[in-house]
């Protein structure tokens, strides 16, 4: 397939930093993404993920917890299942 398309794109510098370096434990290159993002579209003839806009609670539980505050920790995920029974 001729790859003759152009995208070009601004991304925050931190944003893209985190983001190259999931793609590459991954494996895939940014232009994988990309296109990998692009053909999910053609496919579903939408955005291949849910893009909602949070609600109030929502709102607060994000900023809380961007701020560190509310957030429990657990060192193993056993911990974290067992204190959803208490």
């Amino acid at each position: 397939m001729n790859k003759t398309g152009i995208i070009h794109a601004r991304v925050e510098p931190r944003t893209k930093k985190k983001a190259e370096g999931v793609l590459k434990k991954l494996g895939m290159s940014p232009a994988e993404a990309i296109r990998l993002f692009y053909r999910q579209i053609c496919l579903r003839g939408g955005i291949p993920f849910p893009v909602l806009i949070p609600n109030e609670l929502t709102k607060k539980t994000l900023d809380k917890s961007a701020k560190g505050q509310d957030v429990e920790t657990f060192d193993t995920l056993d911990e974290m299942f067992e204190s959803w029974d208490k």
